[in-house]
């Protein structure tokens, strides 16, 4: 195994020796640099400065491999990394960050086949140039479960990178391979998903297998890749390995998704390339009866696809080994033999229609019949078993080939929103050739059977396991470039393709990396200066793929807007006549590079060959050659294609209709071009739903028939799927430029390198290394992929970022003072502050971490170091909390220990009683009748058991199956629910794309309406010109014609205007010549000042160019120096973390040192303690071993009084035989003695006995009291809990009526205010009501008054006219004074209908009051079910007080009869202690008779047994001494018990208290309340007493007016009795007024008097009525009344023209008067 040896051994890296160190500063003594050239770059040395003279931009450098001395620029020096560099795991971690010494290390560590590098965040991969060893199991499992901190660059750390991010943060991970064609992306990929299968494991089903990837690897190569001259094994389609993982992080189902297969390949493909793997293999197939089967043992001599046999032996066998190993993955995959049947009839088709063949068409055939003639097979034999194959007839095949006959409903095109010439207007489709359609019904049959097999594979993959996330492997074909494999033709259309989707990849990247990193960084307040920046690959992209806004308008009109080849080959398609160089000139006009632009800054470029062009990939350091010949054919519709489905459905053979109708209603293919689509989990669900939602939204529904447009939206599903997630990147890099035949070449011409090129003399200078790479292709993909930036970006930004509250909840176990000070379970209100005090705890240099909005960000390999200082005080306190575990165990297990032990003693006793009685009959037979009785009880219980078991089990049953049912049902009902959404989505967009359409078309119609408005006015005012400009000529020649005309009369006029006219003729070819000269001087002048212009705009042009390569290079030499002086920066910020982390460790050590002092202090006391404490001992073992001594002496002295006793013995029994007399006494004595001893003895058993159930008693009790005392304490404690809660739930309650009282409060406060406001409002509007009132009734009076005064001189007048003939003159002014009258009545009927507005405002005034009232009422009556509430709830607490005051009164009767206890127990050993004293007596008379006996020779046996026997009863008596004691300190304890529960019931009873004090004060705020409500009460009595009186005010009015209204009813009456009157006396006295006219001059002077009275009353009266127009209770129109009373007197005067005529002073005098009375009317109107 060959891995990086730094990461075996860190330490030797981290410490250096002296020589290390001295060489590294020689190193930097000596200025090492890089010296960047054509080839490559060399090891140099610079010259120091001061010393030489240089022109400005140029060093002076040694080379070190031939010591050679040159001047060069500035930007070919890069600065170059200590020799310790050189194989540095992370090209971010050297001090100086540039492409040489990136090229350096990458070349040293391929050297050393360390074929991995990280970059940052990603990974670079070299192609390796064998197998290496760092591929095998052994080194998987080195890597399972590391970080990726301790693990060695490889691409299984990748894979445990991501899996570990997936486990821990839940989050979908997606792993992305960049790279060139050849590079090992796909070997990559196999090595990650070999990981992955390997270390993670899978469910019980084993769904994802080891086997299983094998076996898919195998199938996909075989049908998916095909040599290339770029690789000798090439993937040609895009794919997405999708890994579903569950709960436990193993993987639960899998799927595949596929797009971009170049489905051509297998009829038409670039020179020098084979077709796909599969054919190659199924030829070589050494099977026979398939071979038969399959038509294959005759092979073809030609074939029109070039599908040939291989025809070395070494590779036939090579062929079908691998054919063999093809047939053992299908079935691993679980693919049937007759699904495997099928695949081979396919591809034996294929092969047979390219040995088929087509004819040549004949051009001179115009008629659709010949055509359909001409169209045929070359060889029908080949054909015929083509038709065989796929199971249909001869004619069919060549009908579904080149008729182009759609049958049934499966080739039945969908309806478009709006259909294309191609489908509508353009006839029946394309003109294709035979050979074209044959091409077409081969690709549709590969790509229909890639189809079938990426389903079957995903069927065999998936699984209905529930999963939690996933991780996605995308594996695109890489750069395609056929000048780096040594091939001079162009790229054709699929590796256009293949390279957009890399593209599209590399820009992904450079928006995760750059463009979401600085908007995060803005967005949390960050500040970063990274100015040197450059945009992504959007050029190459746009040239691509740029979209028009009119995209959704399908027209064959060109507009001037810039769009992509894509939608140019689309629309190119759609024009008749189109062709390649048509296509070009519109691309090169949209993209080529224009007259302004600089070299380089265009990504499209004219190549020297025909229909050729030169596109640059990756941020142009891959220059493509694209050859478009045939790309127009391609774009095109192909009915033939779309007849092979329809083909493959209808085939007579079962095995392969049944494949293909079975596929047709499902969804797995996504308009012909995703393949993989079959939902197995919730996850592969939601990726085909993304991937639909790409195809079916906005301009996609439409254009998803297009073939061109297809490739755009398959990779936008790409980079809408793995977008979600989060991504790794992975670039893999080629060594060397190696054509298929493996010859290392040169790289291209147009790759970009430096601005100024060295060419050096290839020498020795080069290490053995840099013959390995190609350092000019290694520098070109290094600059395109935009590592080094990204590198800086990684360098000198925040890449690893944590959420405030997430980094505190993660590492506040770093700092356990600042949880012991704030507590476990403390909340945080500010996140910021929190985690500012956590990071000043924990240390850290200031520039290794940054604070942001809402996040923290840190340096790189900050958190790391985090996260390793947090794993090992979480070992360290998780070793803490076993020892604390373990310790209780041990606790427990002792105790468990005594418990047993107390037990076993207590059995013991249980079997000796039990041999006590077990000889008793009524014991044998209770014995003998107890286990009849339990046996049938037992036999019941155990039939009751087992019909509950029978009972459960049918139930489990039961439900398992309803379960089962249920969850077959869930999965259908799912299944059906995406479905229905796939569909319900797809019909959305679909309508939104329609909707889109619309409203396209609908902008398109309006622009051309308003253009067609726009172009008549323009031709309206044209014709109108035109017109004058006629009449302008018809004028002229009108003038012409009289001219002429005049000439011919006269002469002598005519002579004058001819003199005129050449006069005029001279001054104007004179005033044209002068105007000429001027012209063609200014002319002059102006060609020289142009002249003068050029030449200064060539200079400023020259001096632009010159200082723009000025800016260039300054701009490069800025760079450069920004780039070093950022390195120099980080290297600093890397030396102070460093000296931090030493001032660290000093410090620590300081504190250790310190603590080692304290210890050894400690330790020297401790000795200094140790030695006085020796000495003191010593001197106790003296005075043991002296007392020692002296009892030494005592046993001797009793030994010898032992021999002298034995002597006495000796002599008493030889003196026996004398006494034989004395000799029975004393046995009688003894035989009394015996007696008297065995009372004794059963005495003192019966003592033991007694002694033992005390003990026993006491030991009962003892546990009886603990158990009392832990069911107390947790009585207590709940009953704590209980009052507590009670407690924070009253106080609550209290908080919430307080709040709701002072609401309450603020509620009735602002009751009061609108209530006071409302009251200041009714007195003042009954105030305004009564004064209004009053006046109205006053005027009302006063007119009454007036209209009746006016009555009676009425009345008056009439008698008068009656007898007098009254004048018009007084009739007019009576009509007059009529209609003021009837002014007045209106203005008092307008100010009878105000009074009545105003008495409906104050009505709804009162309604409001009321309102109010009765919210106010429903407030009081709330308040009081609040209070009523509240009062339950006391009362509920106050019982629930009342059971804890019992259960407390229980508990201290309980403690009492304890105490009960515990005084009997004390009396009984009072009583024991008495027997005690009786015992110690009798043992003292027995001592006495010991005595006496041993005086009197008696045996020596009996009295040790005596003695043995005392000192057995002093050892129980010292043991009932110790038991007391235990039982007083029990006893004082449980005093001390009583008291605590004393204090606690007194807690309670002051509690309680407290609480009756906030009741009553409660109450009391309630008592206010229900005073307040009564107030309010008593005002709204008093509101509705005075409402109650103004509406009594109000009818007294309203009966007021109706009686004047009645009044003003008669008086109007009158007035019209009157002016009927008035009307009959003047028609009856006309006459009599004319004859009696000169001669009653007497009654008219008085009749004038009296009507000079009525008229100034009428002056006298205007004031008023004046006064009552202001008020606006008038609003009539006088004038009108006015001039309609003076008709009927024009009329009169019409018809009395004598009378007009006989009295004209009268007349006069009348209309004169009228008039001025009209004058004040009208004013007053």
């Amino acid at each position: 195994m060959l891995l990086d040896p730094e990461a075996a051994s860190p330490a030797h890296s981290q410490v250096k020796t002296e020589e290390q160190i001295a060489a590294e500063e020689a190193w930097h003594e000596t200025e090492k640099v890089w010296l960047v050239h054509k080839d490559g770059f060399s090891l140099a040395s610079q010259l120091k400065s001061q010393e030489l003279s240089l022109p400005e931009g140029k060093v002076r450098v040694k080379l070190d491999h031939d010591g050679a001395v040159l001047d060069v620029d500035e930007d070919d020096v890069e600065k170059a990394n200590a020799p310790s560099c050189d194989r540095l795991e992370d090209l971010a971690s050297l001090v100086y960050l540039n492409e040489s010494s990136v090229l350096h290390t990458l070349r040293q560590r391929y050297g050393a086949s360390l074929l991995h590098t990280y970059a940052g965040p990603s990974l670079l991969v070299l192609s390796p140039r064998g197998a290496p060893a760092v591929y095998s199991e052994k080194v998987m499992h080195m890597f399972k479960g590391c970080r990726r901190e301790d693990m060695a660059p490889h691409i299984y750390a990748v894979a445990q990178t991501a899996y570990r991010a997936m486990l821990m943060s839940r989050q979908d991970q997606s792993i992305i391979l960049l790279g060139s064609s050849g590079s090992g992306k796909t070997t990559s990929c196999q090595h990650l998903v070999q990981y992955l299968a390997t270390i993670t494991g899978t469910s019980g089903n084993k769904v994802f297998s080891v086997e299983k990837w094998q076996a898919l690897y195998t199938l996909l190569e075989a049908f998916g890749n095909s040599p290339t001259i770029m690789n000798g094994n090439a993937t040609r389609f895009s794919q997405i390995l999708s890994l579903d993982f569950d709960q436990a992080g193993q993987v639960a189902s899998a799927s595949i998704q596929t797009m971009l297969l170049e489905k051509l390949r297998v009829a038409r493909r670039p020179a020098n390339e084979a077709t796909f793997n599969v054919f190659y293999y199924l030829l070589a197939c050494g099977d026979g009866t398939l071979r038969t089967e399959l038509h294959l043992n005759h092979l073809a001599e030609n074939n029109v696809f070039g599908i040939v046999p291989l025809a070395k032996p070494e590779e036939k066998q090579k062929a079908a080994q691998q054919f063999s190993k093809l047939q053992t993955a299908m079935k691993v995959l679980g693919i049937s033999p007759d699904e495997q049947k099928a695949c081979w009839l396919i591809l034996a088709a294929i092969y047979h229609l390219g040995a088929a063949g087509a004819t040549k068409e004949a051009p001179e055939e115009p008629s659709e019949a010949a055509e359909a003639g001409r169209k045929q097979f070359a060889r029908h034999e080949w054909a015929q078993k083509a038709a065989y194959l796929l199971g249909c007839s001869l004619e069919e095949l060549s009908s579904s080939i080149f008729k182009h006959q759609h049958k049934g409903g499966t080739m039945q095109r969908s309806t478009s929103f709006r259909q294309g010439p191609e489908e509508s207007g353009l006839g029946d489709g394309p003109k294709l050739s035979a050979l074209e359609c044959l091409e077409g019904m081969a690709s549709g049959l590969y790509s229909e059977l890639f189809t079938l097999l990426v389903s079957l594979v995903n069927r065999a993959l998936k699984s209905s396991q529930h999963s939690l996330c996933s991780m996605m492997i995308v594996d695109t074909p890489g750069f395609q470039n056929p000048e780096l494999g040594g091939s001079a033709r162009g790229a054709s259309f699929e590796e256009l393709c293949h390279n957009y989707a890399q593209d599209r990849l590399q820009r992904l990247f450079h928006e995760r990396t750059f463009v979401q990193e600085l908007e995060r960084y803005k967005e949390e307040n960050i500040e970063l200066a990274f100015d040197d920046l450059e945009p992504a690959a959007d050029d190459s992209v746009a040239v691509v793929d740029q979209a028009s806004h009119q995209s959704l308008v399908r027209s064959l009109a060109r507009t001037d807007e810039a769009r992509g080849l894509l939608w140019l080959l689309e629309e190119e398609a759609l024009v008749p006549g189109a062709t390649e160089d048509a296509l070009l000139e519109r691309l090169f006009s949209y993209y080529g590079p224009q007259e302004g632009d600089k070299k380089g800054q265009s990504p499209l470029l004219r190549s020297s060959k025909t229909r050729h062009f030169l596109l640059g990939h990756s941020h142009g350091t891959n220059w493509v050659e694209y050859n478009v010949a045939g790309w127009l054919s391609y774009t095109k519709q192909n009915p033939a294609t779309q007849n092979a489905p329809r083909l493959l459905q209808d085939s007579q053979k079962k095995i392969i209709s049944n494949l293909f109708l079975g596929r047709a209603g499902s969804a797995t293919v996504l308009s012909g071009s995703i393949a993989g689509l079959e939902g197995g989990s919730q996850l592969a669900l939601r990726r085909a739903t993304s991937m639909r939602k790409t195809f079916t939204t906005g301009m996609a529904a439409v254009k998803k028939k297009s073939l061109c447009i297809q490739i755009k939206l398959q990779v936008d599903a790409l980079i809408d799927t793995i977008k979600k997630s989060k991504l790794h990147f992975v670039y893999c890099f080629l060594p060397v430029a190696e054509g298929w035949a493996g010859e290392p070449r040169s790289a291209s011409s147009r790759r970009v390198s430096s601005s100024s090129e060295l060419d050096l003399p290839s020498g020795d200078h080069c290490e053995a290394g840099l013959l390995q790479l190609d350092v000019p292709l290694l520098r070109a993909q290094l600059r395109g992929s935009r590592l080094l930036d990204a590198m800086r970006m990684y360098r000198q930004g925040y890449p690893d970022h944590m959420v405030f509250s997430e980094f505190r909840r993660r590492f506040d176990v770093l700092a356990p003072h600042l949880t012991k000070k704030h507590g476990r379970n403390y909340i945080v209100v500010d996140e910021r502050r929190a985690v500012e005090e956590l990071l000043e705890s924990l240390d850290l240099e200031k520039s290794s971490c940054c604070l942001g909005l809402s996040r923290v960000f840190f340096r790189a390999g900050t958190l790391a170091r985090l996260e390793e200082q947090r794993d090992e005080q979480t070992s360290r306190n998780l070793t803490l909390f076993q020892a604390a575990c373990r310790g209780y165990l041990a606790r427990q297990q002792f105790k468990k220990k005594k418990i047993q032990d107390l037990a076993i003693r207590c059995v013991q006793k249980n079997i000796k009683k039990n041999k006590g009685v077990k000889d008793w009959p009524w014991w044998k037979l209770f014995t003998t009748v107890r286990p009849l009785i339990e046996v049938q009880l037992s036999e019941e219980q155990i039939r009751s058991r087992d019909e509950e078991i029978q009972q459960l089990r049918s139930k489990l049953e039961k439900v398992e199956k309803e379960r089962n049912e249920l969850r077959l049902s869930s999965d259908r009902l799912e299944s059906r629910i995406s479905e229905l959404t796939s569909e319900l989505t797809d019909e959305r967009n679909t309508g939104e794309s329609a909707s889109q359409l619309l409203d396209a078309e609908t902008a398109e119609r309006l622009r051309a309406e308003k253009e067609m408005k726009e172009l008549q006015t323009q031709y309206d005012a044209l014709k109108k010109q035109m017109e004058v400009m006629e009449v302008e000529v018809m004028e002229a020649r009108l003038i012409r014609a009289a001219e002429i005309n005049g000439e011919v009369d006269d002469d002598d006029a005519g002579g004058e205007w001819r003199l005129k006219y050449e006069r005029a003729v001279r001054e104007v070819d004179f005033t044209k010549k002068r105007l000429q000269q001027e012209f063609e001087d200014k002319l002059e002048v102006e060609q020289q000042n142009k002249r003068q212009l050029e030449r200064r705009l060539g200079d400023l042009q020259a001096d632009s160019d010159e200082s723009q390569r000025a800016l260039q290079q300054l701009k490069k030499k800025c760079q450069r120096l920004t780039a070093e002086l950022q390195d120099t920066k980080l290297h600093l910020e890397g030396q102070q973390v460093r000296n931090h982390e030493l001032e660290k460790k000093q410090r620590r050590f300081d504190s250790e040192l310190s603590q080692a002092h304290e210890e050894a202090q400690r330790e020297k006391l401790q000795r200094e303690k140790l030695q006085r404490e020796k000495d003191m001992l010593l001197a106790e073992a003296f005075s043991l071993k002296q007392q020692l001594e002296e009892k030494d002496m005592d046993i001797t002295g009793f030994t010898q009084k032992v021999i002298s006793l034995e002597a006495e013995l000796q002599d008493i029994s030889s003196q026996e035989s004398k006494d034989e007399a004395s000799l029975a006494k004393v046995k009688k004595q003894l035989r009394d003695l015996e007696a008297k001893v065995k009372d004794q003895e059963e005495e003192l058993d019966e003592q033991a006995g007694t002694i033992q159930m005390l003990e026993q008693a006491k030991l009962r009790l003892e546990m009886e009291m603990e158990r009392m005392r832990q069911t107390h304490s947790k009585e207590m404690e709940s009953r704590d809990e209980e009052v507590e809660e009670a407690r924070q739930s009253c106080q609550k309650k209290l908080k919430q009526m307080e709040v709701q009282l002072e609401e309450e409060y603020e509620d009735k406060q602002k009751v009061l205010r609108e209530k006071r406001e409302l009251e200041s409002k009714l007195t003042t509007l009954s105030d305004q009501v009564s004064q209004r009132d009053f006046e109205s009734e006053k005027r009302l009076r006063k007119d009454l008054k007036r209209t009746k005064a006016l009555l009676a001189d009425a009345q008056i007048m009439l008698d008068h006219l009656k007898n007098n003939a009254p004048s018009k003159r007084e009739i007019a002014q009576l009509k007059n004074q009529l209609e003021e009258s009837e002014f007045t009545c209106a203005a008092a009927v307008k100010a009878r209908k105000a009074m009545e507005v105003e008495i409906e405002d104050l009505h709804l005034q009162i309604d409001d009051i009321a309102k109010a009232k009765t919210a106010l009422e429903e407030q009081l009556s709330r308040l009081q079910r609040e209070k009523n509430e509240i009062q339950n709830r006391l009362e509920e607490d106050q019982e629930d007080m009342n059971e804890l005051m019992k259960k407390h009164k229980a508990a201290v009767a309980q403690a009492s009869r304890d105490l009960a206890q515990m005084n009997d127990l004390q009396a009984q050993l009072e009583e024991a202690n008495k027997e005690k004293q009786e015992l110690q007596e009798k043992l003292q008379a027995l001592q006495s008779q010991v005595e006496f006996l041993e005086q009197s020779m008696v045996d020596k046996s009996l009295v040790s047994r005596q003695e043995a026997k005392i000192r057995e009863l002093e050892t129980r008596l010292e043991f009932e001494r110790t038991q007391v004691k235990r039982l007083e300190s029990l006893a004082s304890r449980l005093k001390e018990n009583m008291e605590k529960l004393t204090e606690e019931r007194d807690q309670r009873i002051a509690a309680e208290n407290r609480e009756k004090e906030q009741n009553k004060r409660l109450q009391r705020q309630l008592r206010d309340t229900k005073e307040e409500m009564g107030e309010l009460a008593r005002k709204e009595a008093e509101a509705s007493r005075k409402k109650h009186e103004l509406e009594m005010d109000l009818e007294s009015l309203e009966a007021a007016n109706q009686s004047l209204q009645a009044d003003l009813k008669l008086a109007f009456k009158r007035i019209g009795d009157l002016q009927a009157a008035i009307e009959d006396e003047m028609e009856s006295d006309e006459n009599e007024d004319l004859i009696n006219s000169e001669g009653d001059s007497d009654v008219d002077s008085e009749l004038e008097d009296r009507v000079d009275g009525v008229k100034s009353w009428l002056s006298k009266n205007k004031g008023p009525s004046k006064a009552a127009s202001e008020d606006g209770s008038l609003k009539s129109s006088s004038p009108t009344s006015y001039w309609k009373s003076l008709a009927p007197d024009r009329s009169d005067e019409e018809h009395d023209p004598v009378d007009s005529t006989s009295r004209p002073r009268h007349s006069h005098s009348s209309l004169s008067d009228s008039d001025t009375e009209a004058k004040p009317t009208e004013t007053n109107a």
